[in-house]
């Protein structure tokens, strides 16, 4: 019996032992055993690992840990060096201290770790006690404590509510045609977040190129974090006491946006596909007779030979180059898709010139990666390969001899049919070599970099570059679009928070496909969209195969009055919106802006009522509500508020609910605002007139705008040549401040006409010309469409004007 009952404890006893051996190996960085400090950096060894904790500026510290010694600093990302900045090092037996102007960071040695301090000793982010930094197998994992309450924003094109509390996300640039609205991965990846708690916000961008996972408190109370299937864990850590300056350290670090040319940011009519030429050339005919401004039309795989790139299919379109031509006498710019796969045909001159060049992505054995797409069966440049970036940019010659403006980079995360692209395909990374593994994120990147010097190159003009998929850093080189979404009102919203989420994670031109890709809308839900689509950075308008027209005017006549109406609208505002994409070339700020940016710490903004109002540049709040609602709340922060249709003034800090209206979007402009417009115009190879509206509404917080402009198409501009003027409005001396002009672009307006919003009769403005008293109106009354054909009365403003010259001189107005 004690035999038996000893055999039997020896047996339960050994069962751990045997679980254990069987269960994958959890490695921690382990205890520091060695650390050498230099100016701005710290290497340490620990016991399982390589680590360096350096200085990157007063506001951002870098950490990368490897079990390895650490290898060549390297990043398809990150174009930001070290500044040298003040910083203080200072080491005793347990810890390593680093403090820099703005903040604190204490590496312990046993085990290793990282708490981030404020200067007084708030904690901002620490690793999580117990739980190292540690490896499974080859998966690195950082783990961070939950802070109480903390949020979580940004992290790219990332489905699900503007808090990303609770959930978790998978980093792997995904071909999602159709996607759930709660879909994840889809196209992009941007490793990029920013956590806010307790009064402070911070900022942390995993570099990594492998496939990562960041968890925000999914399935757990205690932790988030964020892990990569492969390679180093390296990752910046950024503190700002404000997340619109988190926002521009980060884009600092990855790059921030070249000026666009002018006319992408007017409507595009696009459709998988216009085809023939006589369809093409009839779109842009009706876009015209109809009186729809309009600036491009898009070309989708249909306008190739047999799908094949670098080919015009003859038969539809016999002269690309005369339809082009007269495509812009009429005001109109081109942009054709570009899929990567190279149909493998012999004879086909890209097949055969890349094989001659050799800059195909291979097997192992040396043999070329064949994939099928539209084409058939093809091989696929290496982006990742100089020598075929160089191949890719000689090609895009071929569109601008036929007098293509726009290169919209598809297909390029890399989509395949089957959805299974192998991982023992070797690239070239720049020299380094790489696996599918650690090149699949960044391919669309180096795709898109390619089109845009490419594209440079055979223009000496700025290019407009669109693509489907990304990594952190593709600010720098092209704009980007939600992909194939559908004609659904929760997609609709969703793609708001999608460019919500990118505007965070550095990405300023952003845009989806107005009326949705997949499926036919409602009348009402086009209706819509299209409203909320003048208020996107990228206005869009686009269809799938089999679908519906989806022009403006295939919907009926009151939904061609509303499109064109909010059409118009952003036209008018294109001064108020150039000026913003200046801004956003120079700080990385977003142009439509979720109002967690300007409102971080109010907990309303993350409410699931108002996460999706977002503003438009730093005026425009714009409330998007599904089609169908009759009513809606609006929640107004701070602040003093204007309906934008009608000057009815709100004070912030509460909700109201709203009447909706297919006719109406709601759109409220924020006290003491700035907002230059111009007249109508039916494209921007149209002149306005010489007159430029500023528009001031009265408010108690000073305020500024840097109005700008320059050629719309060159980079003279960063030559000096453009024309930057500071508008200020300081309520406290009751004055509105011109500054003098920077720069030496003269510009296109001679008069301004200054437009007082909210200012009484009490309000004795002084200036050199008289004020006037006016009435006006943002949008034309849509028609009843009734028997009598009596339009709606229009919505009007009272308004008093002011009109004087445009002098490059200091010079002020007063009330």
């Amino acid at each position: 019996m004690f035999k038996r009952s000893a055999s039997f404890l020896i047996f339960i006893v050994a069962i751990p032992a045997i679980i254990y051996a069987q269960s994958p190996v959890v490695l921690p960085v382990g205890n520091v055993t060695n650390t050498t400090i230099e100016k701005q950096k710290v290497s340490l060894t620990t016991t399982n690992a390589k680590a360096e904790i350096t200085v990157y500026s007063a506001n951002m510290i870098r950490v990368r840990v490897d079990k390895h010694q650490l290898r060549p600093d390297f990043s398809y990302a990150v174009i930001a060096r070290p500044l040298t900045t003040k910083s203080d090092i200072s080491e005793t037996a347990d810890v390593i201290s680093i403090t820099t102007d703005s903040l604190r960071a204490v590496i312990t040695k046993k085990p290793f770790a990282v708490t981030f301090y404020t200067l007084n000793g708030q904690v901002i982010s620490q690793d999580e006690k117990g739980l190292q930094a540690s490896w499974v197998a080859e998966e690195v994992t950082a783990y961070k404590h939950l802070q109480d309450g903390e949020r979580f924003v940004g992290l790219g094109e990332k489905t699900g509510n503007l808090d990303r509390r609770g959930s978790g996300y998978t980093n792997w640039n995904t071909d999602a045609f159709g996607y759930a609205v709660n879909q994840d991965p889809i196209y992009s990846i941007i490793p990029f977040y920013i956590g806010i708690h307790h009064g402070l916000n911070y900022g942390i961008f995993l570099d990594n190129t492998y496939q990562s996972d960041f968890n925000f408190g999914a399935s757990n109370d205690r932790f988030s974090s964020f892990a990569a299937q492969g390679g180093e864990l390296n990752y910046y850590f950024i503190y700002h006491k404000k997340l619109a300056d988190i926002i521009a350290s980060y884009t600092a670090l990855t790059g921030r946006m070249k000026m666009p040319p002018l006319w992408s940011l007017g409507y595009q009519q696009n459709r998988y596909s216009y085809y023939p030429e006589t369809e093409v050339m009839r779109i842009a005919q009706t876009l015209r007779e109809k009186k729809i401004p309009a600036d491009g039309i898009t070309l989708d795989i249909h306008y190739m030979d047999k799908y094949k790139l670098f080919t015009w299919d003859k038969e539809r379109f016999p002269d690309p180059s005369a339809m082009n031509s007269k495509l812009e006498k009429m005001g109109f710019k081109t942009t054709v898709i570009v899929d990567p796969g190279i149909k493998v045909e012999k004879g086909y001159e890209a097949y055969e010139s890349g094989l001659k060049n050799d800059i195909f992505v291979k097997y192992t054995d040396s043999t070329n990666y064949t994939g099928q797409v539209w084409p058939g069966w093809c091989h696929f440049p290496d982006f990742t390969s100089p020598k075929g970036r160089a191949w890719w940019k000689d090609q895009v010659r071929y569109f601008a001899n036929t007098g293509v403006s726009g290169i919209w980079n598809d297909m390029n995360e890399i989509a395949t049919w089957g959805q299974k692209m192998p991982s023992n395909i070797l690239f070239d990374y720049d020299g380094a070599g790489a696996t599918n593994k650690q090149a699949h994120n960044v391919y669309a990147l180096q795709m898109a970099r390619s089109s845009y010097e490419g594209a440079v190159e055979a223009t000496q003009q700025r290019p407009f570059i669109l693509t489907r998929a990304g990594y952190a850093g593709l600010q720098r080189y092209t704009a980007i679009w939600t992909g194939d979404n559908r004609s659904e009102d929760d997609h609709m919203i969703a793609g708001v928070r999608l460019l919500n989420s990118l505007g965070m994670s550095g990405v300023p031109f952003t845009g989806m496909d107005i009326g949705g890709f997949t499926g036919n809308p409602s009348i009402a839900l086009y209706a819509r969209w299209i409203q909320i689509g003048a208020f996107n950075p990228y206005f869009r308008n686009h269809t799938a195969v089999n679908t519906k027209s989806s022009e403006p005017w295939t919907y009926g006549e009151e939904v061609l009055e509303i499109s064109r109406n909010y059409i118009n609208l952003r036209y008018q505002l294109l001064p108020y919106l150039y000026s913003h994409f200046y801004q956003a070339s120079q700080t990385g700020m977003p142009v439509m802006r979720s109002m967690a940016i300007d409102y971080t710490f109010d907990p309303q903004v993350y409410d699931i009522q108002f996460q999706n109002q977002f503003f438009f540049g730093n005026a425009f709040m714009v409330a998007p509500f599904e089609s169908k609602e009759q009513f809606g709340k609006v929640y107004f922060p701070k602040g003093l508020w204007y309906d934008f249709y009608n000057d009815q003034q709100q004070q912030g800090l509460q909700e109201k609910i709203i009447q909706l209206s297919m006719q109406r979007l709601p759109v409220f402009v924020k006290e003491s605002s700035i907002i230059p417009m111009q007249s109508l115009i039916q494209s921007t190879a149209e002149l306005p007139t010489d007159t430029l509206s500023i528009h001031l509404y009265k408010g108690t917080v000073t305020n500024n705008l840097l109005y700008y402009e320059d050629d719309g198409k060159s980079y003279d501009y960063e030559k000096g040549i453009r024309y930057e003027r500071l508008i200020s409005y300081d309520p406290i001396k009751r004055s509105i401040i011109f500054s003098s002009v920077n720069g030496t672009f003269k510009s296109k307006f001679n008069h301004w006409k200054l437009v007082f919003h909210g200012f009484s009769a009490q309000d004795k403005i002084k200036g050199t010309s008289a004020v006037n008293a006016e009435k006006m109106a943002f949008l034309t009354p849509v028609s009843k469409f009734d028997p009598q054909g009596n339009a709606n009365a229009p919505e009007t403003i009272n308004i008093s004007t002011m009109v004087i010259g445009n002098s490059n001189n200091k010079f002020s107005i007063t009330y």
